[in-house]
């Protein structure tokens, strides 16, 4: 028989009060881990975790800043804020979204192809966002979405501040446009001072001066619940919620004369081109106009695909700025530029006699340059080769004096280079010599400059460019002898409590070396082309009976080459080939308080064409609405004629520089194809 085990109770015993005492270790363990986590977070750690549950409370709403005025130098607006409509769409609210957008569409307040940009707006956002679909809502759509409201739940229209311009395309050019934030504009700003803002400037002063305009955004604390909703409509508002108010942006006032810029765009109508009108004696731009242009509203209020790629594919090209990126040949508005260095250089005097004759030939050479029908015959001294804008007699002197002499004295006036305005996307145009060619041509038979190019160059042709903006600038420095101020376009600003800050004009180095003699007989000339007395100059029909005294120079520049014997008929050419109309003056001579520049676009010689802008321009700026010579600008006893009586005869000389005219007093702001041609120009 086998022995049972018998049960040994003590082993049991103490395994079990192991196992209990271990358990309570592992408990209190427990316990105090517990509470020292307790004690993180309430004692320790209070602070922080009260700010994480606060936030949870309390959300941060953006408060968008009014973006600044812009206004003319008469404290006209150009540009403002206004109320608008705009259609919102909350996603949570909308039964079915693909439905709602097609029934949109179905109404005219969407178009198919902006529905896939419409739904990655829509989706971006939080589902109890309200997202704008549809900006600046005119009356029309607002009546046509009103009487179907019913059929879009969800959909709301709300009343939002937009952008706008009171003269719709007027100036366009040189205001710019603002336009809504891309990607690439999210990465170049500071993301929570554009929280709660949609548009931003993007091209001319919109663009340049963003900074001042944009403001400053305030915000306010609004009460959510778990899901980020507010509940303040439920419920009292906390006291302690704060709200900071936003700091609307800057005004700007710009140097711009609404009713000067309205005669330079009425000026060019329907022609292609652009009209540059400053201040010579501070660089204030008192005119920029573009033609044509567009209506920057277009893009305030979100442009549609088809309206851009109207803009876009407009063979008239309304979106280029011609008076700051058109880059033209000068024609014979250069002839006045080299004149001064031809006297400077000693290469010419004033009086001596070039015999014309319609053409001109280099020695050994059978190419035979020629001059227009219309060019003067006989022996002409410099004054009447101005006046009367004689090729021939600045072929001779190109080629005489040669490319080397032209280059380095032409370069100090400008040409090639920018003038510094205060918006972007300027050209600096192109001046010629035989370095550039070195290093702009790739075949070493084209990088040789020929005697012929220095005789285009004579008349403003071949690879030479410029730009209008340039061509208003370094007239306004013939008019200043030398004296060269850096256009700007906004003259300064006024901030939120009405501090008026003017900026004070930049003057930049000047043209040097030049005799007060020489800058005598150069602007006798070219007040000689706005006369008719001993023989009429070019522009003297244009500028015949003005109540003031005026400079100037007509200039029209060949967009092809007119083969030899050929000659060279407008009425059976393209017209996209037909010759450029340039026209540069300045007024009035003896104390110039305006320069201008006219470019027409293939629109024949300056003289028929463009000189008589120029004449619309200064009068628009000079004269009131009698045709009476505005008081500030009429002649003063102290002012030193720099024009003798006679066209024909140089004035005396004078040992002062030449006047310069005092900025204009702060306005009263209210609250509220490179081408190369060897033919004539004229």
């Amino acid at each position: 028989m086998r022995g049972v085990r018998i049960k040994d109770h003590w082993k049991e015993q103490r395994l079990f009060d192991l196992r209990a005492t271990i358990a309570g270790i592992v408990g209190a363990v427990l316990l105090l881990v517990l509470a020292g986590r307790l004690v993180v977070l309430q004692v320790v750690r209070y602070q922080y975790y009260a700010q994480q549950s606060e936030y949870n409370r309390v959300r941060i709403e953006p408060i968008p800043a009014s973006r600044g005025l812009i206004l003319d130098r008469n404290g006209a607006v150009l540009a403002a804020g206004q109320p608008g409509y705009q259609l919102e769409l909350v996603r949570e609210e909308v039964p079915d979204l693909d439905a709602t957008l097609k029934g949109l569409v179905g109404i005219g307040l969407l178009t198919p192809e902006e529905i896939p940009d419409v739904r990655r707006a829509i989706f971006s956002r939080r589902s109890f966002d309200s997202v704008p679909i549809r900006m600046r809502m005119t009356d029309a759509d607002v009546a046509r979405f009103e009487v179907r409201r019913f059929d879009f739940p969800g959909v709301d229209i709300k009343s939002r501040e937009m952008r706008w311009y009171p003269n719709g395309s007027l100036a366009v050019h040189a205001l710019g446009y603002v336009s809504s934030l891309s990607e690439a504009d999210m990465k170049k700003v500071d993301p929570q001072q554009y929280a709660g803002t949609s548009v931003i400037g993007k091209l001319g002063v919109e663009a340049s001066y963003e900074k001042e305009l944009h403001g400053t955004n305030g915000f306010r604390e609004i009460l959510v619940n778990a899901q980020g909703r507010s509940v303040e409509k439920i419920g009292k508002t906390d006291p302690s919620l704060r709200v900071q108010p936003p700091i609307a942006g800057e005004t700007l006032v710009l140097g711009i004369d609404t009713r000067v810029q309205k005669a330079a765009e009425s000026g060019l109508g329907t022609h292609r081109g652009a009209v540059v009108a400053l201040d010579p004696a501070t660089g204030d731009v008192i005119a920029l106009a573009s033609m044509p242009g567009f209506d920057p509203t277009l893009f305030a209020r979100g442009i549609r695909r088809n309206e851009y790629a109207a803009l876009v594919n407009d063979p008239d090209k309304p979106l280029l700025n011609r008076a700051l990126r058109g880059t033209y040949p000068s024609g014979s508005t250069i002839k006045q530029a080299i004149a001064l260095v031809a006297l400077t250089d000693k290469s010419i005097t004033a009086d001596r006699k070039v015999l014309c004759l319609g053409t001109f030939s280099l020695p050994g050479s059978a190419h035979i340059w020629r001059a227009d029908k219309g060019e003067p015959k006989g022996e002409l001294d410099l004054n009447e080769a101005i006046a009367r804008s004689s090729d021939v007699y600045f072929y001779r002197l190109a080629w005489e004096m040669g490319i080397e002499k032209l280059d380095v004295g032409l370069a100090p006036f400008g040409y090639g280079r920018r003038t510094g305005i205060d918006i972007a996307g300027e050209l600096p145009g192109l001046l010629p010599s035989p370095a550039w060619k070195r290093t702009a041509f790739k075949r070493p038979a084209d990088q040789v400059w020929f005697p012929g190019e220095t005789v285009n160059l004579g008349i403003g042709q071949g690879y030479l460019l410029v730009t209008p903006l340039q061509l208003a600038h370094i007239a306004g420095e013939i008019a200043m002898r030398g004296r060269n101020f850096q256009p700007r376009l906004v003259m300064g600003t006024r901030d939120p409590d009405g501090h008026f800050k003017t900026f004070p004009p930049v003057e930049d180095k000047p043209v040097t070396g030049i005799s007060d003699e020489d800058w005598t007989t150069v602007i006798n000339a070219m007040a000689a082309v706005t006369k008719c007395e001993r023989y009429c100059g070019t522009g003297s029909a244009a500028f015949k009976g003005t109540p003031y005294t005026s400079g100037g120079k007509t200039g029209t520049a060949q967009v092809y080459s007119v083969a030899q014997g050929a000659k060279y008929n407008a009425k059976t050419v393209a017209a996209n080939l037909r010759d450029h109309a340039w026209f540069i003056a300045f007024a009035p001579v003896d104390h110039p308080r305006i320069a201008v520049a006219v470019l027409a676009e293939n629109a024949g010689f300056g003289a028929g064409t463009a000189a008589p802008i120029a004449r619309q321009v200064i009068d628009a700026y000079l004269l009131d609405e009698n045709g009476k010579l505005k008081p500030q600008f009429a002649p003063k006893p102290a002012d030193q004629p720099a024009v003798a009586a006679s066209a024909d005869q140089p004035a005396a000389t004078s040992s002062a520089p030449g006047p310069v005219a005092t900025a204009a007093a702060a306005p009263t702001v209210p609250t509220a194809p490179k081408t190369a041609a060897a033919g004539a120009t004229l």
